[in-house]
């Protein structure tokens, strides 16, 4: 059985990707560990229990959407317009980061959220809970 739940993410720069998940995620930068051919990057969970990341470089670009993807809980509890601020606003300041819209947001049956893409093309989804 498993003990712990670690998560390698294929890339083109694992230094400049680990920055940008740092910063979206609250990991320290100064957890960051990387070869110094940049061949791949690992970032430190802030506390236990939380996951290993590790970036590697790989030679081909990302071509596909991918068949698995993070969601990052942001919106929180109460009611759906202030959830939705809450995502917007994380939305934008993951923008300013460097990660791009990938589908607007969506508002299906009271529940809300935006699906996005790292610098990289890699999506993830800004979820309420």
């Amino acid at each position: 059985m498993a003990r712990r739940l670690d998560l390698a993410i294929d890339c083109a720069d694992p230094a400049s990707l680990a920055r940008f998940w740092a910063d979206a995620l609250g990991y320290a930068s100064s957890g960051i560990a990387q070869e110094a051919d940049n061949s791949d990057a690992v970032l430190e969970p802030p506390e236990p229990g939380l996951p290993l990341l590790f970036f590697q470089r790989v030679p081909e670009g990302k071509v596909a959407k991918n068949r698995v993807h993070l969601d990052l809980r942001v919106g929180g509890d109460g009611p759906l317009e202030e959830r939705r601020a809450k995502i917007d606003a994380e939305a934008a300041r993951l923008v300013a980061l460097g990660a791009s819209d990938g589908r607007g947001p969506i508002d299906e049956g009271g529940t809300y959220w935006v699906r996005m893409n790292d610098p990289e093309g890699n999506e993830f989804c800004l979820v309420s809970g």
